[in-house]
């Protein structure tokens, strides 16, 4: 029974293909194609509209230069945004639940943020490692647990997204599975539970689009502190 709990996270194959590929490529399917007019429909105006937003909100504390990523850091959030609600529909598989999925976004972006620093700053980027007024006997002590927190950054973006979509979808299943067993035997018990499922379900949607935001914003104060 406990297996089957966490066969929706096992990456689905057909004939022995994984069809993992198919669902990262399909939510750029979904998304309509701007156009050149001057007058678009309601779904391209909302659509501009919500990434002019996103990128104003994350970019407002960074500095002209960090200003060029902004394509990619708007593009992976709506990317993530896409994929976990994509997974709360029924029968649909999830890539942003595998940790290798999202250590393969992490340590690239936060790779670039710190060799960045280096190079335009390296100053400044290695003077993170040791905060102003440190004692003296202190300092080894400091730079050990500096270089070991910058290091664990990447390992803690995956993680937290990982964690979060994997407890939301489980958590969505166990519910489900005990208002369809108390059913016959306590219809009552099964309406409240299955209330319970219909707003924890709404919780999931807010988790979905908040944990994506979590992970790029995380990512822009990375390269805040380095560009």
């Amino acid at each position: 029974m406990m297996l089957s709990f966490f066969d929706q996270f096992m990456s689905p194959t057909y004939m022995g293909i994984p069809l993992i590929a198919l669902a990262i490529i399909l939510p750029w399917i979904l998304y309509p194609t701007p156009t050149s007019r001057w007058i678009n429909n309601r779904l391209l105006t909302i659509q501009g509209w919500f990434i002019n937003r996103l990128s104003q909100q994350i970019f407002l504390p960074i500095n002209q230069g960090g200003h060029k990523w902004a394509a990619l850091f708007t593009s992976l959030m709506i990317f993530l945004i896409t994929l976990n609600m994509l997974g709360l529909l029924p029968y649909t598989f999830t890539p942003t639940t595998q940790l290798s999925l999202n250590m393969a976004f992490a340590v690239p972006l936060w790779l670039a943020t710190v060799i960045i620093g280096m190079r335009n700053q390296p100053t400044a980027a290695l003077g993170h490692l040791l905060p102003e007024g440190t004692p003296t006997p202190l300092i080894p002590v400091l730079i050990v647990i500096e270089t070991i927190s910058l290091f664990i950054r990447p390992l803690a973006l995956g993680v937290r997204l990982t964690a979060n979509l994997t407890a939301g979808h489980l958590l969505i299943q166990l519910i489900a599975t005990a208002a369809l067993v108390l059913l016959p035997m306590m219809p009552a018990v099964a309406i409240l539970t299955a209330t319970v499922l219909l707003l924890l379900t709404l919780l999931e949607v807010a988790v979905a689009m908040i944990q994506a935001y979590v992970f790029v914003l995380l990512l822009s104060l990375y390269l805040q502190e380095n560009v």
